[in-house]
């Protein structure tokens, strides 16, 4: 199956990034991410991370406008005056991303194919992760190949690890992916405590789960889900070809009532495995859908990580 053509497209729809058209298409994105970002997630929303430190600061007078939340009450007993104690904040994020784009996400049957979105999700989080002198990298992995950018700040290197992801060549048919090794290279060396970004469809086995929970020991984690309408329900469409792109087997079945529900169930629990593995892992999970306004999904999702710190959320 393939997108739906551009006549069709709602205006929100990611932009086409393949042939002649992928530069004009990143030029959009990256506005695209700029507008609807900066207009929705305005003052402390913006951002994946929370800004001040936790690591204990000095004490200091109280002043009108401070954060009650951060009155030093042992301090304020001894000198019977308000105190307050500031945080030390480590303001310079190192964010980095792997990006899945095994044979699996070169499909689409609503706005786009899967990959797309993977390029639209790494634009995002390189637009919230960076500024202040922070840093972005990303590994990129198909199966066949690995790339690797080094983490570096700026725009342009921003702009240039976007361009990266979304020109990396498809994987030959019959290739399988590797999520778990290229989740696992961010161990080896060591880093400081940064920010992960895992996109992908996690479709297929569990070894990422392991690899991601060493993670967890260093890193604040996101684990990204790229859904399509069809990884999810069969469609009532008689008889279809059914094809695993990572192992090049087709099968040709008919889609009758009882194969439908069958499919749709093991396709909810495939999901709530990834989600029960995210939250094992200590990750936050975000799901983008091919048939979905990414950008909204994107802001929702920063929306309540930030009341969650903010102690709105139980």
């Amino acid at each position: 199956m393939t997108p739906i053509e551009d006549g069709a497209r709602p205006p929100w729809a990611p932009p086409v990034l393949r042939g002649d058209r992928l530069e004009a298409g990143l030029r959009t994105l990256e506005l695209e991410v700029r507008r609807r970002l900066d207009g929705l997630l305005q003052g402390n929303h913006l951002g994946l991370v929370p800004g001040p430190g936790s690591e204990p600061g000095e004490a200091r007078p109280y002043q009108p406008g401070d954060d009650v939340r951060r009155m030093d009450w042992a301090v304020t007993a001894r000198t019977t005056e308000p105190h307050i104690r500031d945080s030390v904040a480590d303001r310079e994020l190192e964010t980095w991303i792997v990006a899945d784009l095994s044979a699996s996400l070169d499909f689409g049957s609503a706005l786009c194919e899967k990959r797309d979105l993977v390029v639209c999700g790494v634009a995002a989080i390189a637009h919230l992760a960076g500024g202040g002198g922070n840093r972005i990298g990303a590994l990129v992995s198909t199966g066949a190949l690995t790339k690797r950018v080094p983490a570096r700040g700026g725009s342009a290197h921003a702009r240039g690890l976007v361009k990266t992801v979304a020109t990396t060549e498809r994987a030959p048919a019959g290739t399988h992916g590797d999520l778990a090794t290229a989740i696992d290279e961010l161990r080896r060396p060591p880093r400081r405590r940064g920010l992960v970004v895992v996109i992908s469809d996690f479709l297929g086995g569990s070894e990422w789960q392991r690899p991601l929970r060493a993670l967890s020991a260093r890193h604040d984690l996101i684990g990204v889900e790229v859904v399509d309408p069809r990884d999810v329900d069969l469609p009532d469409v008689g008889t279809v070809v059914l094809a695993d792109p990572e192992s090049g087997k087709q099968r040709e079945v008919h889609a009758s009532p009882l194969l439908r529900r069958e499919f749709a169930a093991a396709a909810a629990a495939h999901r709530e495995e990834v989600a029960r593995g995210l939250r094992r892992a200590g990750a936050g999970h975000l799901v983008l859908r091919t048939d979905s306004d990414w950008i909204a999904d994107i802001v929702r999702f920063v929306v309540e990580r930030k009341r969650r710190w903010s102690g709105a959320v139980g």
